[in-house]
């Protein structure tokens, strides 16, 4: 997982938002944050882009929900999303008035 950690670090895309208009976006932060998950990091991860946890978790709700279709599968993919969004706008927000 190392080396996958190691060889994700040299392909990242660079923010276009950040680099042209020279703030952060609310995606920024993400692929780093994927790729300390996998050296194992688990706090740093978090630290670094809150929303991917909830990202697993509702990405992960929609595969088990697409092999097995879940009886309220829709309505617990519908609370993922929007607690997802919830969790990416305000650690954004916190991130852009706390810096």
């Amino acid at each position: 997982m190392f080396l996958l950690a190691k060889g994700i670090e040299d392909y990242m895309l660079p923010c276009i938002t950040k680099k042209y208009l020279g703030f952060d976006c609310m995606g920024c932060g993400l692929q780093r944050s994927f790729a300390l998950l996998l050296k194992g990091q688990f706090l740093d991860s978090f630290l670094m882009y809150p929303g991917l946890y909830s990202l697993i978790a509702l990405f992960g709700f929609i595969t088990v929900n697409t092999f097995m279709n879940l009886k309220n599968g829709t309505r617990i993919i519908t609370i993922l999303a929007i607690l997802n969004v919830v969790v990416i706008v305000v650690s954004y927000l916190l991130k852009l008035y706390l810096k």
